[in-house]
C-alpha cells in the first residue's frame, strides 16, 4: 500500500505547520503498514498550465507518475484567505487534462485511487477548501472516504506565531491523534482490491 502526500505549503524555508502535521500523519501511516512519501511541490519546477507536460524542464510529469503509481493520494494545505494555497490550486490545473480525458469517454487514470485531505490554519476556511478539494476529486474519478480529513485551526499556526516543531508535534499528538487514526482507518478501508482497479 503507497501513499503520496502532495504538500502545498507556500515556505520554501523555516518551519510549516502543514508540513509538520503531514510529517505526524504520515508517521501514523507507516505504523498501520503503509508506505509514505510527500512531495513539498514548493521545491519543485511546476509551471502554470492544465497539461501533464508544459516542457521547458516542467517537474510536474514526475510527480503525476508518483501520483499514479499510489494507492492514496493526501492533499495538504495551509488556509490563505478562506481557500487553498496556490500551489494547491496549481494542482488542481495540471490534473485537468486527466479530467479532459474523461470528457473524451477515456479513464483518467485516477480511478481506483482514495484521497484524504489535511489542512492548517489559524482561521476558518477547512469547510470551503473540503468543498472545494473534494468536487475536483469527485470529477477525477478519485473517492474521498467519510471521515477522511485532517484539519487543524489553532491561533498558535497564524502567520505571525512562532511555536516550535515540538510544541505543534505536541498539539496534533494530544489533540488529533484518534482523528488521524479514524482517516487513516477509513482510507484503508476504502481502497479497492488490487483485482478491482487493474
Amino acid at each position: 500500500m503507497k501513499a503520496t502526500t502532495l504538500l502545498a505549503t507556500l515556505k520554501n524555508t523555516g518551519l510549516s505547520n502543514t508540513e509538520t502535521l503531514c510529517e505526524f500523519l504520515a508517521g501514523r501511516m507507516k505504523r498501520a503498514g503503509i508506505m509514505c512519501e510527500t512531495i513539498k511541490l514548493v521545491d519543485y519546477e511546476i509551471p502554470a498550465g492544465t497539461y501533464s507536460d508544459m516542457g521547458g524542464g516542467d517537474e510536474w510529469p514526475g510527480i503525476l507518475d508518483k501520483v499514479l503509481e499510489s494507492d492514496i493520494l493526501i492533499l495538504a494545505t495551509p488556509v490563505w484567505w478562506s481557500n487553498q494555497s496556490s500551489l494547491m490550486q496549481r494542482v488542481i490545473e495540471r490534473l485537468d487534462e486527466l479530467h479532459d480525458k474523461l470528457l473524451e469517454g477515456k479513464p483518467s487514470g485516477l480511478e481506483g485511487k482514495v484521497a484524504g485531505i489535511v489542512i492548517t490554519g489559524d482561521s476558518d476556511g477547512a469547510q470551503h477548501i473540503i468543498g472545494n478539494l473534494s468536487n475536483f476529486c469527485n470529477a477525477v474519478g478519485v473517492l474521498i472516504p467519510p471521515y477522511a480529513t485532517l484539519s487543524v485551526l489553532w491561533d498558535r499556526q497564524a502567520k505571525s506565531k512562532t511555536p516550535s516543531k515540538n510544541d505543534l508535534l505536541r498539539k496534533y499528538e494530544s489533540d488529533y491523534g484518534e482523528t488521524a487514526d479514524r482517516m487513516i482507518a477509513q482510507l484503508l478501508a476504502y481502497v479497492p482490491a488490487p483485482s478491482a482497479h487493474r
